[in-house]
């Protein structure tokens, strides 16, 4: 009788480890999912954005139609994006060509002078700041859950159960990881 019960005991021993481990995968896996989420709401307002700096500066930008056309393709593109994967590319095309607008807004004075334009660039910068933010958190959730799906003993209940690594919000762009050189 006495190694019968310590075979159900190690039994609910090893069941409740595994349903530990399966939970703490969830959990891990839901945190991923809400720090996404917490970026998307902030690529939601800046997209929101978009459009009223847009036409705020085309009267004044005439000459830069190019790029406020690029702007408001980009924005498509990156609201039109259905994965993780597609929203962190159009994202990043987003974000090279907003940094690309805002310099190149210093170059018209009047611009820069009128109240909307400021307004809206301050919200952007404070938007841009809460994204960068949110993605910071959301990479970090992402390590801790990719550590657990593949450390062991965990790793075999993620692939029993198809625990996927989530992917890192990664910049694409070489050139965004340079040093900003400034030159007066």
């Amino acid at each position: 009788m006495m190694p019968l019960l310590i075979a159900g005991g190690v039994l609910v021993l090893i069941l409740l480890m595994l349903m530990g481990a399966y939970n703490g995968l969830v959990a891990m896996r839901n945190q991923g999912k809400n720090a996404w989420s917490q970026i998307d709401v902030q690529l939601k307002r800046r997209h929101d954005l978009i459009p009223n700096l847009v036409e705020t500066a085309k009267g004044y930008m005439k000459h830069e139609r190019e790029l406020l056309e690029g702007i408001a393709k980009a924005r498509s593109g990156a609201v039109a994006a259905t994965n993780i994967h597609d929203s962190i590319k159009a994202e990043n095309a987003l974000s090279g060509l907003l940094t690309r607008f805002m310099a190149v807004a210093e170059n018209y004075p009047e611009l820069k002078a009128n109240t909307n334009m400021m307004s809206l660039q301050e919200e952007l910068a404070s938007t841009e700041n809460k994204i960068a933010f949110a993605r910071q958190f959301y990479n970090d959730s992402v390590m801790r859950y990719n550590t657990k799906v593949e450390s062991i003993p965990t790793n075999i209940i993620a692939g029993m159960f198809n625990f996927e690594r989530m992917e890192f919000f990664e910049v694409e762009n070489a050139a965004e990881r340079e040093p900003v050189k400034v030159q007066f």
